[in-house]
């Protein structure tokens, strides 16, 4: 599936919600889906800055392309992080730093968290962006 074809998924699946409720309830199920992180990564190395809660994020470069591995302490950012993971990972960095990330602003994410959720999607969105210019 193409980087497009999957942000336009997730707008679809966004968009069968009516209600916020039900919206951070998907959220919290794709945190339940994301693979179990690794311990010897739970570092500050890679905590991203700028998240309330704690969210580890680290990246693996493998034929030509980045997979991500992420994990937080808090059930709505571990599926904000799940969201953009499932969308990023496995792109090339080319991909992912090319990418305005709007299908963000698409379904809403961000008018719809506290603001200190907010920063902290802006947070994992640069980081990943870092991933992609530095991978």
């Amino acid at each position: 599936m193409t980087l497009e074809e999957k942000k336009q998924q997730v707008i679809e699946d966004f968009s069968l919600y009516d209600e916020w409720l039900d919206k951070y309830e998907y959220l919290i199920e794709l945190g339940k889906s994301l693979e179990p992180f690794p311990d010897d990564k739970r570092t500050e190395e890679h905590l991203i800055k700028g998240c309330q809660s704690r969210v580890w994020l680290d990246a693996e470069k493998r034929d030509g392309k980045l997979y991500f591995r992420a994990d937080s302490d808090a059930i709505i950012t571990k599926g904000i992080i799940s969201l953009l993971i499932s969308v990023y990972s496995g792109r090339t960095p080319e991909e992912i730093a090319a990418d305005d990330f709007g299908f963000v602003a698409d379904i809403g994410l961000k008018e719809n968290l506290s603001p200190t959720r907010a920063n902290g999607l802006v947070s994992m969105i640069e980081t990943i962006r870092n991933f992609a210019q530095n991978g």
